[in-house]
């Protein structure tokens, strides 16, 4: 990517007159092959949130573009599923007289289908696309509709797909023991040593993340997330098969790679499954494709069920990562101060459009110096557009920025020592009382997460209700998880811990990096978030404590617009809270800024 072109784009990515045509020649093709439905899932064959745009299947069949989806296309209806951060971007940007909106969570297309596939019916899905867990649901949801899955060898989408994008080529680089922490040797032989333990002889990895972490690898495959698309095979010697295209290859990543790592084309892995006859494999059905599975099965390998054995351990960050993501956010906070300070001088004059405050922040981060790329697409929403929990700015839906209008930005960057992600949530103007209690009450939930202690053992959804109290008792809520992991120069959401009314059961452990990001959205009107990102610290005996108790480290560095805050709805604790954060802000961020920033910040950051 050409270093001086923006890192987001703002052209409209959907047209939802280009539907119709597109569903009928996908109907077309089901007739010609006896199928009488198909599932098209949001999903590539790595189960990445962000896809390639050859990937970009749902959108394409859709024109909804949001990160998490799938439709199921039946000969005389069809329906696309979103969760509650797309319910009014699906209907802005697809055909609802042909898909018909529902809910991805409550129903799914697994729930969808027992009461419209008709009985004796066939039903195609991707097996490369769809994990072996969600074959399972889709399959039982078939049947009880009278009907069978069946899985496609070619997909019909793609046959139908007659402009489909080349995939891409970008190329494989080192990540550096610097930034690192630890040599992938040391990671390989750490993860075989769990896989005997399980009585494993060997792990396919196809998570991304998974995949670059464990090599000590990043590419630029993906749209804001440093992954290249590759697949693996880690045995218990710690030696491994890494299947990478060799146009992503150069002398300097073989030579990082070494000699416990043997490399082969993609299009050598499914011959590497059938070789595996009659060894213990693990492989995760909750992320590796149902093809998979399949294709060790057939070839007579023993399957070991079992969550990806890289994920865990990637996610517990070494003290080099936590040191070099602690400095990203110094460096971004800055930026972002930079932007704060230009939006409070320029915004109550007028004239300000959604686009331009996100390219004058991708701009200050630029500045730094050392930004890759952009961590997702900003999501800049002024008035209305902001209670769009997922909004994404185009040409055609960019707003003025208006005077007494709240405006929420949030956005994060990709830097080699970090990933940040933070939202804040700004008044242009003079709030109304409503707004104020609606934000403080917003910031009262943030504030009781980052300051909560809690026991070994405990997981994300028992947090949860933490940050969504001060909402409950005015009888409020959100409709989005409280908290996602974040990677270190990898994926911007990662597992497989969560903050989150979902019963993940993975327990909070030192070392992760989680988000803290309650809301409140008015649909038509405003939304409100505010967003930090925060470290799981060790465990820590308390004065005339009995247990040991982990905390969070807030490491987002950002001041929160006093002029939405209520103080007379905050508690003593709170108040205290609020200021000792904003004096590590200032204290942290004033030498890093000019003198006007510093002066704006000095304001912005003043004791309540």
């Amino acid at each position: 990517m050409d270093k001086n072109s923006p890192f987001q784009t703002y052209d409209d990515r959907s047209d939802a007159a280009t539907v119709a045509p597109r569903l009928a020649a996908l109907r077309a093709e089901l007739t010609k092959r006896g199928l009488d439905g198909f599932v098209v899932p949001h999903s590539d064959e790595h189960q990445n949130e962000y896809l390639p745009a050859n990937a970009e299947r749902l959108a394409w069949l859709t024109s909804f573009t949001g990160s998490a989806g799938a439709a199921v296309v039946l000969a005389d209806k069809a329906a696309v599923f979103v969760d509650g951060r797309y319910t009014l971007q699906v209907r802005a940007q697809t055909d609802t007289a042909l898909f018909e909106p529902r809910d991805l969570v409550a129903e799914g297309p697994q729930g969808w289908i027992p009461g419209h596939l008709p009985a004796g019916g066939k039903l195609g899905f991707d097996p490369w696309l769809i994990t072996a867990n969600g074959a399972a649901g889709l399959r039982h949801a078939a049947e009880r509709a009278g009907a069978s899955l069946v899985a496609c060898d070619c997909s019909p989408l793609d046959t139908v797909w007659a402009d489909r994008p080349a995939p891409p080529m970008g190329q494989a680089v080192p990540h550096a023991m610097n930034l690192a922490g630890e040599d992938s040797k040391s990671k390989r032989t750490r993860v075989a040593a769990s896989l005997k333990k399980s009585h494993a002889e060997a792990a396919v990895i196809t998570l991304c993340d998974s995949v670059c972490w464990l090599f000590n690898i990043r590419g630029s495959d993906l749209p804001h997330t440093p992954f290249v698309l590759a697949l693996a095979i880690l045995h218990t010697d710690g030696n491994a098969d890494l299947f990478l295209d060799e146009a992503k290859r150069s002398p300097e990543l073989v030579a990082h790679l070494g000699d416990g790592v043997r490399l082969a084309p993609v299009s050598a892995f499914t011959a590497a499954l059938d070789a595996l006859t009659g060894k213990t494999v693990l492989a995760d059905p909750a992320t590796a494709a149902s093809a998979i599975f399949d294709r060790l099965n057939k070839a007579s390998a023993k399957v070991k069920p079992a969550p990806d054995p890289c994920q865990l351990p990637k996610a517990c960050k070494n003290p080099l990562e936590i040191e070099g993501t602690r400095k990203a956010h110094i460096r971004d906070g800055a930026a972002l101060s930079r932007f704060l300070c230009w939006f409070a001088r320029e915004a109550p004059h007028g004239g300000l459009t959604e686009i331009q405050a996100a390219e004058t922040l991708e701009g200050f981060r630029r500045a730094t110096g050392c930004l890759s790329d952009l961590s997702f697409d900003s999501i800049s929403g002024a008035g209305a557009n902001g209670a769009i929990v997922h909004y994404r700015v185009t040409r055609s839906t960019n707003a003025a920025i208006h005077s007494d209008q709240m405006f929420l930005i949030d956005s994060g960057a990709q830097y080699p020592d970090g990933t940040t992600d933070v939202t804040r949530t700004v008044i242009v103007g003079t709030p109304t009382p409503e707004m104020r209690d609606r934000f403080t009450r917003v910031l009262k939930g943030h504030i009781a997460l980052a300051t909560v202690r809690f026991p070994e053992g405990t997981i994300g959804m028992q947090l949860d209700s933490f940050a969504r109290r001060p909402l409950w008792d005015a009888g409020l809520d959100y409709d989005h998880g409280t908290g996602h992991g974040v990677g270190s120069y990898l994926s911007v959401h990662e597992g497989p811990q969560n903050i989150s009314k979902r019963p993940v059961n993975q327990p909070l452990m030192p070392g992760m990096i989680c988000s803290n990001e309650p809301g409140y959205y008015k649909t038509g009107e405003y939304g409100i978030r505010i967003e930090n990102l925060v470290v799981v610290t060790a465990p820590k005996k308390l004065p005339d404590g009995e247990r040991p108790m982990m905390a969070f480290e807030t490491i987002t560095l950002a001041p929160i617009d006093l002029n939405l805050v209520e103080p007379g709805l905050l508690t003593d604790g709170e108040r205290v809270w609020l200021n000792a954060y904003h004096a590590r802000v200032l204290e942290t961020l004033r030498p890093l800024v000019d003198e006007e920033t510093r002066a704006w910040l000095e304001q912005a950051t003043r004791a309540v």
